[in-house]
């Protein structure tokens, strides 16, 4: 089998595939409940929280998939794992820069989302911006950070 046809069919994989998106599920709390916090809670501008929350779910999700979705695939050691988490960093960045210019157009719409008197537009626009990044963060932590291929 081609490696290319190997990380296909490793991609394909719908246990993988649901892991990673149960911890993104977690990521995604964190994530919210972060930038909604800096947000609401200290006026800090939405484009600005995201990219906090952003980080503290990159950080936890990497600790869960790497000891539960990707537990078998990587290298063994300290400097691996160091390498791991950085190539992380920089693929969910990519991520994150999706979540961070959805929640920047959202943001501009001439839309009110009010509840109880209050507007939560801008805190609406968090999981959207998550989900629209989903997808990319799969395919790259699987092929890029932790170089699946299929058994």
């Amino acid at each position: 089998m081609s490696d290319r046809r190997n990380r296909a069919e490793a991609l394909r994989s719908r246990v993988r595939f649901g892991q990673f998106v149960s911890v993104g599920v977690v990521g995604a709390v964190f994530d919210i409940t972060s930038s909604s916090l800096l947000t609401a809670g200290l006026g800090i501008a939405p484009e600005v929280a995201k990219l906090v929350g952003a980080e503290v779910a990159i950080v936890i999700m990497f600790a869960i998939n790497e000891r539960w979705t990707f537990a078998e695939e990587g290298e063994v050691g300290r400097p691996a794992l160091l390498k791991r988490f950085l190539k992380s960093n920089l693929v969910r960045s990519g991520g994150v820069g999706v979540q961070v210019v959805v929640v920047y157009l959202l943001t501009r719409l001439p839309v009110e989302l009010r509840f109880f008197g209050v507007d939560l537009w801008e805190l609406a626009t968090f999981p959207v911006a998550i989900a629209c990044s989903l997808l990319l963060n799969y395919v790259l932590e699987s092929l890029f950070t932790w170089q699946v291929t299929a058994e």
